[in-house]
């Protein structure tokens, strides 16, 4: 048992600390992060923006009840602003993502131009017993004629 659960260890290691696992770990910190600061930019910068053009109320207090299905329950409240924020947030978030994934493909197609279009290095020099050799070949090729 100890024998199995070290080698599981071992290879939970090797997966935990391969490059491409603490990329996409870093990556989802920043999401949060950037999700975050998306979400005061709509919630403080832009729905109070979009109030003042329906008539200066809070966007995110709008909302719509509907009547209650069954006699003697409260009616059920849709929060349509909330909603829309949280709808505007999520374009604001693809659009950042088409951007920087868009970024990074012009990146990658200018380096593949680049090593498309780059000139061959020129082959080494012959080295001296290479010459040695040639020189040999050529003098038994004269005298084999």
């Amino acid at each position: 048992m100890a024998n199995s659960s070290k080698g599981f260890l071992s290879e939970f290691k090797t997966f935990a600390l391969r490059g491409n696992v603490i990329d996409l770990a870093v990556g989802v910190i920043i999401g949060g992060a950037f999700g975050t600061i998306t979400s005061s930019l709509v919630a403080d910068i832009i729905m109070p923006f979009i109030g003042l053009f329906i008539g200066g109320i809070d966007f995110t207090s709008l909302t719509v009840s509907v009547g209650p299905i069954f006699p003697g329950r409260d009616p059920s409240v849709l929060n349509l602003g909330v909603f829309i924020q949280t709808v505007i947030n999520f374009i604001i978030l693809a659009f950042v993502v088409f951007l920087i994934v868009r970024g990074i493909n012009r990146l990658r197609e200018g380096e593949k131009r680049k090593e498309a279009s780059a000139v061959p290095p020129a082959p080494p020099a012959p080295s001296k017993e290479e010459l040695l050799l040639t020189e040999i070949r050529d003098i038994l090729k004269e005298q084999n004629k």
